[in-house]
């Protein structure tokens, strides 16, 4: 998918029907330019705040299915909205952004557009928010089942220890012990060590 601006009807496909008509208002109430990208490893959105020049934006992954589309675009928005209130003088995810997420997130939360499970791992997220949702293996977990199924992709915990597994751009590795939250695994070419979250998609070797 290549990078463009999303024309507000063709949000639609992307979001829960129900969610539509909030996710819109803010989008026009703060002249939002929506970007939707192709799949990013690294991040799923990215809030940029308005200039002379540009509008805020936001941009957020195509690849992803509607309910951990919203959530990510909620995520930005509560960037967004910090930002309107406190500009730069607070850190990106400290306490005033948790509580300017916390309380759009409940707002969505109460249109009951969520299924229960998801809900259920909302709720459970809003009593300690991580910086992202990347880092909540909880709600990931629940989120993922809601994905396309694409063959031979399953998540690091998902894979016998001592087993082979490979990432992008062909790189293999073997699943070690966990540590704490993540697993450590060697990469088989160089033998260095990387930590991988349980909930990281890969293909079995």
């Amino acid at each position: 998918m290549s990078k463009k601006e999303a024309p507000l009807h063709y949000l639609g496909q992307f979001i829960p029907e129900a969610s539509s008509l909030l996710v819109l208002q803010y989008l026009q109430q703060y002249k939002v330019h929506l970007t939707i990208t192709r799949e990013r490893k690294t991040i799923l959105g990215d809030y940029r705040h308005a200039t002379f020049y540009n509008t805020h934006r936001i941009s957020v992954n195509g690849n992803m299915n509607k309910y951990s589309f919203l959530i990510t675009l909620i995520h930005e928005l509560a960037h967004l909205l910090t930002y309107m209130q406190f500009g730069n003088k607070v850190q990106s995810h400290g306490r005033e952004w948790k509580n300017v997420y916390s309380v759009l997130l409940k707002r969505f939360i109460d249109l009951n557009i969520f299924p229960a499970d998801i809900q259920q791992a909302l709720h459970q997220s809003l009593h300690n928010l991580p910086a992202t949702s990347c880092a909540d293996d909880v709600l990931i977990r629940v989120l993922k089942q809601y994905d396309e199924k694409q063959n031979g992709l399953m998540m690091v915990e998902q894979i016998q220890d001592g087993s082979l597994f490979e990432i992008e751009k062909g790189k293999i590795f073997k699943k070690g012990k966990k540590l704490r939250k993540r697993y450590q695994c060697v990469e088989i070419k160089t033998g260095k060590v990387y930590l991988f979250s349980p909930v990281y998609e890969v293909k079995t070797v």
